[in-house]
């Protein structure tokens, strides 16, 4: 009974938020119930597949509704056209699904050593930072990506950086992922980043919240565990003021980091902490976009468990997408299976998965 409750009550907000058709509602039983936890749950996923091909498995999740996007990495990228190819490939299968929304295809392409595509941003963040008017390049190399993306068919970039570095040589710096060590500097650019990827079309992925520029060289989440004790005041008035510029700029995605706060939450990678998700990002930053996770096979994450127990520990947070970046597109489908089961038992609010699902559904619906 509870089950039945729970899924109605998805499916009258799927309804609502125009995630599934009328036509499918019509139907009835516990068939229709578990397709429309399976395809609620596939919307809040970002696949990645290996190589240059996207295998049979994830244009059948595409059609079947149950796929967010795809991200793209240099090894699914050989040329600006063959890319292209693959996109309007995947573009293809998600018009075959109940979902009305175009998909959200997205990659890293930042400026300088961080890019997946060839091309435009030249400029790494670093390079911004330091060049004659700041200003002017940050404008230009968002509208570069944003164009860049765009021409191959990608709709969401996952930048800028807005991390705020401590030292010469530190965790962001020596990637040349920082516009600067000054909190106003970033906001500006960051801000001119955001505004000018976005009037191409491409949504714009600020990251990684509440702020990675305090990580020392070795300190990458992707490889570890990663705790960061910055004093309140400071990862307020330095490392998260970038972003308050950036959400009234009208960025439309935020990434969480994966590493510790133990201003905000000592027990819980931001990422994974309600406290840091729902109440220092939404409540007192304001943001109303989507969230995202990164990588979920991240090695910050090796102690909580299999992909499908950080996905659920990831939505129960109040990440929207969860982005299973592992090059697997089985990797998408644990964690898609986890939310649908957790979901259909209780154990995700059907309320707080729907509204997210809103949140995502208003963001695709926003985008070619």
């Amino acid at each position: 009974m509870r089950r039945g409750r729970l899924l109605a009550g998805v499916l009258g907000l799927m309804l609502a938020a125009g995630l599934v058709s009328g036509a499918s509602a019509t139907a009835a039983g516990d068939h229709l119930s578990g397709a429309l936890a399976r395809q609620a749950a596939g919307q809040r996923i970002i696949y990645s597949y290996p190589g240059l091909t996207p295998p049979a498995s994830l244009l059948a999740r595409i059609r079947a509704g149950e796929a967010a996007g795809v991200i793209f990495f240099g090894e699914n990228v050989s040329s600006l056209t063959q890319i292209h190819g693959v996109v309007q490939q995947l573009r293809d299968a998600a018009a075959q699904s109940p979902v009305p929304h175009p998909l959200l295809l997205m990659t890293d392409q930042e400026g300088g050593q961080i890019r997946r595509l060839p091309g435009e941003p030249a400029l790494s963040h670093k390079d911004v930072g330091q060049s004659t008017n700041p200003g002017a390049a940050a404008t230009n190399a968002g509208r570069g990506a944003g164009q860049n993306l765009a021409g191959v068919g990608m709709n969401v970039n996952l930048a800028p950086v807005l991390d705020v570095f401590h030292a010469p040589g530190d965790l962001m710096d020596q990637y040349e992922r920082s516009f600067s060590n000054n909190a106003t500097v970033v906001g500006d650019l960051g801000a001119n980043y955001v505004s000018a990827q976005q009037a191409t079309g491409v949504a714009a992925t600020v990251k990684h919240f509440p702020g990675l520029g305090t990580a020392n060289a070795g300190d990458n989440t992707d490889s570890k565990p990663i705790t960061l004790s910055v004093p309140l005041s400071t990862l307020r008035s330095v490392h998260e003021a970038p972003y308050q510029r950036s959400i009234a700029s009208g960025a439309k995605l935020v990434m969480l980091s994966w590493a510790v706060y133990t201003a905000l939450d000592a027990s819980r990678p931001a990422g994974l902490s309600a406290t840091v998700v729902q109440q220092e990002l939404r409540s007192r930053n304001g943001f109303t976009g989507v969230t995202i996770t990164d990588a979920l096979e991240a090695g910050a994450l090796r102690d909580y468990g299999t992909t499908a127990n950080r996905a659920v520990l990831a939505a129960q947070a109040g990440d929207d997408l969860i982005l299973a970046s592992a090059r697997d597109v089985n990797q998408g489908e644990q964690a898609a299976d986890a939310l649908a089961t957790a979901l259909a038992d209780g154990t995700l609010d059907s309320g707080a998965f729907g509204e997210a699902l809103a949140r995502v559904n208003a963001l695709r619906a926003g985008l070619s």
